[in-house]
């Protein structure tokens, strides 16, 4: 199976929160969507690795997506070094997407921008013939490649309308409740704080700049070229 989107992310939880709505949108116009967890997220505050795979594989039944895959480069140690790159690289020609989205590298966490680059890199390598992965792959060249917000509120080169589909992003972020609910004997975070509700009233402003009810933001990594009328409809 091709996919035509393929998500990474550095955390599980850190699509969803960048582009939840976006995903169930496509899913449901019959888009193949995968989602690509860099890390286990290990040096978390709150939760455990096997409690966060729980709820990750809670959020994707939420939605709808093909596939799920979850590496296991270090917590903290995404960096651009060959053996993280050979398995970025493995990932993309395994599912030989059209389309990837990686987290915008302005971001207060660290392995968020980290995670741009090392897919950016991973991106390159993946059509070069003579590249080998872990895994021996044919190469494979990407079509787009857009990069998505975490927490950062930044002005996007281009939106996406998510009105119809903000309950089932909503209901997503909320599989991770060892991240977004402080339980008893666990650490106040930035994610404890009415963080899902903060991520919710960004991208209902961000919906009101296009004017819908939700959307979610987004940067392209080249120039976009429009294919419909500049003016918003046929001449008459």
């Amino acid at each position: 199976m091709n996919l035509d989107f393929l998500i990474f992310g550095a955390h599980p939880d850190d699509v969803e929160i960048g582009m939840g709505g976006t995903i169930a949108k496509y899913v449901s116009e019959g888009f193949k969507i995968g989602i690509c967890n860099i890390t286990n997220a290990e040096l978390s505050s709150n939760g455990t690795v096997s409690l966060r795979q729980e709820e990750a594989t809670k959020a994707e039944k939420v939605l709808g997506i093909a596939v799920r895959e979850q590496l296991d480069i270090p917590d903290r140690g995404i960096y651009i070094q060959e053996d993280n790159v050979k398995e970025v690289v493995a990932i993309i020609r395994k599912w030989k997407p059209k389309v990837i989205f990686f987290p915008y590298h302005i971001d207060r966490h660290p392995d968020h921008g980290n995670c741009a680059a090392l897919v950016r890199e991973a991106i390159f390598s993946a059509k070069i013939k003579k590249f080998n992965d872990k895994n021996s792959l044919p190469a494979h060249q990407v079509e787009k490649q857009y990069s998505y917000m975490i927490n950062g509120f930044h002005k996007p080169n281009f939106f996406v309308d998510i009105t119809d589909f903000i309950h089932k992003k909503q209901e997503a972020l909320s599989c991770y409740r060892s991240q977004f609910e402080k339980e008893e004997g666990g650490e106040d975070t930035p994610l404890t704080s009415n963080y899902i509700s903060s991520v919710i009233s960004r991208e209902k402003v961000f919906g009101k700049e296009i004017g819908v009810g939700y959307a979610e933001g987004f940067f392209a990594e080249s120039p976009l070229v429009l294919h419909h009328d500049l003016v918003g409809g046929a001449r008459k």
